[in-house]
């Protein structure tokens, strides 16, 4: 993206520098992991237990006001780079603790639980910044910057992401059409199976069908799928050759989980919402209403404002750090930390949500149509 160039008042650069400064609690997550790397015993678990107990505790105890931008401050926050460096100093950051991970996750004498913390670190960093991160700097429009996007979805298995998520999930999302939207009263267990089977099968569909728009052959060389594949292929046979087949193990162990995490990130952030038809059976433009949000600030700070789901489907070129916290955009109980727990636990997860949804349904025209057509739609 190009920075506007505006006279700033120092007061205000200084203040928006300040909110800048807040997202490096982000980094608190990959000293933990490498803590767990390192270290023995219980410190191999310091990052899930931080991620899945300190955080959502905390999360619930903390205010979460929407502290959203004017905008004066959104145009002197797109004018400080310091947003943007904090996204690229995590590419190499990620790769250096995935290679700590390679050397660390064979050590001898570990018992099988430190392997398994080690793996479930690594596991999470993959989810937070090798796909969550990558999210971000995939929508950006210069291509370097979707580079360094794909540099980190290599470091999960997950290139053909970026080609599913931006062509194919922004554009049918809360819709049947859409793999990664959750269905009203779907577990979370069958939608980890459809939103990645058919997710990896529609970016084969989106990318042969660019090639042929292209004057291409639809599975030629250019084909980005086959490039991904191909990446990931010799990425995990330089590690079986230079590690051993163990820690190839070990590493597609940590990239599934943090796959599973995005995947279950991505079916709490639309279950149950689904848009409406206009007049001539085509579906309305996407709409605040089909994304659940959590201002709650750690969850917001750590994930560069993915908790913001609403405004980033409303306009996917705004940057993280410009989004806003919109009243009609519907808001989760707690963080996303808290929700991914519950959402493991559907009849506790359907007893929170259900209720949610239906009061939505009953004073949103955008939501009501959508419910009462939903073959999913079950008796509270």
């Amino acid at each position: 993206m190009e920075f506007p160039s505006p006279v700033l008042d120092p007061l205000l650069r200084r203040r928006i520098r300040f909110r800048a400064l807040r997202y490096l609690i982000t980094f608190v997550a990959p000293a933990w992991g490498i803590v767990g790397l390192l270290g023995h015993g219980w410190w191999t678990w310091a990052l899930p237990l931080h991620a899945f107990l300190l955080v959502p505790l905390l999360e619930a105890l903390l205010p979460h006001p929407p502290d959203n931008l004017n905008d004066e401050e959104e145009r002197a926050a797109l004018a400080d780079p310091l947003f943007d460096a904090l996204l690229y100093v995590l590419v190499p950051l990620q790769w250096g603790v995935l290679v700590l991970f390679l050397f660390q996750v064979s050590e001898v004498g570990l018992s099988a639980w430190e392997v398994a913390g080690r793996v479930a670190s690594m596991g999470i960093l993959c989810g937070i910044y090798g796909i969550n991160v990558a999210h971000e700097l995939g929508h950006r429009a210069k291509r370097w910057e979707r580079d360094l996007g794909r540099a980190l979805l290599l470091t999960s298995l997950y290139m053909h992401f970026i080609i599913e998520h931006n062509r194919g999930h922004h554009r049918r999302v809360a819709t049947p059409d859409d793999p990664a939207s959750a269905r009203y009263g779907e577990w979370l267990y069958a939608f980890w199976f459809r939103s990645i089977v058919f997710g990896f099968v529609s970016a084969w569909r989106i990318e042969a069908e660019r090639m042929r728009k292209e004057g291409h052959a639809p599975y030629g060389l250019r084909n980005e799928m086959l490039q991904a594949l191909a990446w990931q292929g010799v990425l995990l046979v330089g590690i079986g050759l230079i590690f051993g087949p163990f820690t190839v193990l070990a590493f597609v162990g940590a990239a599934l989980i943090g796959i599973g995490l995005l995947e279950t990130v991505n079916y709490i952030e639309h279950y149950g919402l689904r848009r409406t038809r206009d007049g001539k059976g085509q579906y309305r433009r996407v709409q605040h209403v089909h994304s659940w949000n959590s201002d709650h600030r750690l969850g917001r700070l750590t994930l560069f404002e993915l908790t913001r789901h609403s405004d980033h489907h409303w306009k996917a070129s705004r940057p993280y750090h410009v989004l806003r916290s919109v009243d009609r955009a519907p808001q989760l109980p707690t963080g996303y930390p808290g929700m991914m727990i519950l959402s493991t636990i559907p009849p506790l997860f359907f007893a929170v949500m259900h209720p949610r949804i239906k009061a939505l349904a009953a004073v949103d025209p955008d939501l009501r149509l959508a419910m009462e057509e939903s073959d999913h739609v079950q008796e509270a």
